[in-house]
């Protein structure tokens, strides 16, 4: 057996094979959000008594047809899951519930015992009818009205949020 020979000439590349499959589609990114808020003081000065929304009256970044139709209440214009987040300062223990429609949502009721931090939580709810209607309310079971915090921590007005994005 003799010694291997010099390597050959590369040769041409091969034609294009057939395109795969196409892929899986990912996740829809929440086309519609609305963000909206309160400033203590002024907003929200009095207590919010038991059965009672409180106000977010001003308007921060929105996009799609997330409305407002009052200071406290909010249009989920389709059909949908919404992601609802919400943050507000109060003074004393107490609870804060979401309403779709007036109704009570009893797997959204958020609270705090003792301390000074804000009544906060986040939940997605299903709309089953167009143009449902959501606050955050004092829940109507209360013993007491809870007092919205001015001035929490320092001389700037302090602020209440609320964040809503479709998630269809």
């Amino acid at each position: 057996m003799g010694a291997n020979g010099a390597p050959g000439a590369v040769g041409s590349s091969g034609a294009n094979g057939p395109a795969g499959a196409t892929g899986a589609t990912g996740p829809v990114a929440a086309a519609e959000f609305g963000d909206f808020y309160a400033v203590m003081p002024p907003n929200n000065a009095a207590t919010v008594a038991p059965g009672t929304a409180v106000q977010f009256p001003q308007n921060g970044s929105t996009s799609g047809e997330i409305t407002r139709t009052g200071a406290s209440t909010f249009l989920l214009p389709n059909i949908a899951t919404y992601s609802v987040s919400f943050s507000v300062p109060v003074t004393e223990a107490g609870q804060l519930v979401l309403t779709l429609n007036g109704a009570e949502l009893p797997n959204t009721v958020y609270g705090r015992a003792t301390g000074t931090t804000p009544i906060a939580g986040t939940a997605l709810i299903q709309t089953t009818s167009v143009n449902s209607v959501l606050t955050i309310n004092n829940p109507s079971s209360a013993a007491a009205a809870l007092t919205i915090t001015p001035l929490a921590g320092g001389p700037d007005p302090d602020t209440a949020t609320l964040i809503i994005e479709e998630r269809n």
